[in-house]
């Protein structure tokens, strides 16, 4: 089974993929910053989630690497 039909995996997937896009933000801006349109623009978006929902996506990492642990 993929992670796309699993919800738990897709969701942690998605959390991933958040906390990697603001990562890289954060190391190297102007890879992430020059493209805001588009399907390029996805890095961005998420980027930017990242930043401004940080205590809510450090939870979110916590409360998964929790269930991990327990599963």
């Amino acid at each position: 089974q993929t992670a796309l039909l699993n919800f738990s995996s897709l969701l942690l997937c998605i959390l991933l993929f958040v906390c990697t896009c603001t990562y890289a933000r954060a190391t190297a801006p102007g890879l992430i910053d020059r493209n805001k349109e588009g399907f390029s623009g996805l890095f961005w978006k998420c980027s930017r989630i990242g930043e401004r929902l940080s205590p809510y996506v450090a939870l979110c990492c916590v409360a998964m690497g929790v269930k991990i642990l327990i599963s």
